[in-house]
């Protein structure tokens, strides 16, 4: 199978239009079709609905989505190894839950770019459990999330022990006063843990998945959110936010995985070296 029969299909079932896809690709249409006739034969399977206007995936082709994203990274970082290998530089395949990125991620990414000049980094945003497989599959290479797996052949590592705190765009607020409450998805244990503590208060409103977002909408629209004490400090001492009274305090820790026999267990124990936050 050629890649290029997967790059097209990932194309064509994003757009689910062969015309915008040819032109994404710059192609033609009937280099666009045949190819997805011919990745149709090889796999035995119709990947697309052509009895509509629009294409529709069928449920093959939904499964095939997935399967040629893994493949096309696979491709991805043998052409990278194989090119580096003759420049001795090195690839570092991360990944993250989104609501990592903001909180502790983009300082580090910063780090490895200033102090190992000859890694070259590549980043996805994946669910827990997506994490998980592309760990055991080695398509990422290290991957960071709230709760880690116990599994005999992933090193777990905590990374950072992050403080959240109730802050609001009202001055002098206190818990049983507060309004249009945004809840900030930090996992399971912390996320439990606060809908137990405000569940008589009913204060709830608003639910998103990156403390970023969170901020940045309450900025706007008014309200509160539990955030990263490191995001909201400029903005609390600019008198934007501010802490609210009696509120409890909650922390959040955040865990490196990777394989224990991973081949690049020395580059990621120097990645994890620069992190810049002290590690418990």
């Amino acid at each position: 199978m050629k890649i290029e029969l997967l790059t097209t299909f990932l194309e064509v079932s994003q757009t689910l239009h062969v015309r915008v896809a040819a032109e994404n690709l710059y192609l033609t249409q009937a280099a666009i079709s045949s190819r997805i006739k011919q990745l149709e034969e090889e796999l035995g399977v119709l990947l697309f609905d052509r009895t509509q206007k629009r294409l529709k995936l069928t449920a093959e082709g939904h499964r095939l989505v997935k399967h040629a994203n893994e493949m096309l990274i696979m491709w991805q970082k043998l052409k990278q190894d194989v090119g580096m290998a003759e420049t001795n530089s090195y690839q570092l395949f991360v990944g993250s839950m989104m609501s990592i990125w903001d909180i502790v991620l983009q300082d580090w990414l910063q780090k490895i770019h200033r102090n190992l000049d000859d890694v070259y980094l590549y980043t996805q945003t994946y669910s827990p459990m997506e994490l998980r497989k592309q760990i055991i599959s080695r398509l990422v290479d290290i991957a960071f999330l709230f709760e880690p797996p116990f599994i005999e052949d992933i090193v777990n590592e905590k990374v950072a022990t992050v403080p959240l705190q109730l802050v609001s765009t009202e001055k002098d607020q206190e818990i049983t006063s507060i309004q249009n409450m945004v809840m900030v998805d930090y996992g399971e244990a912390v996320n439990s843990q606060i809908m137990r503590d405000y569940s008589e208060f009913n204060v709830i409103r608003h639910h998103m998945s990156q403390p970023r977002i969170a901020l940045n909408f309450i900025l706007e629209a008014s309200g509160s959110a539990y955030l990263p004490k490191q995001m909201c400090f400029e903005h609390i001492r600019k008198g934007k936010l501010h802490r609210v009274k009696g509120a409890p305090e909650y922390s959040r820790d955040i865990f490196a995985i990777y394989l224990a026999k991973s081949h690049k267990t020395d580059l990621i124990k120097d990645a994890l070296m620069l992190f810049p936050y002290v590690r418990n």
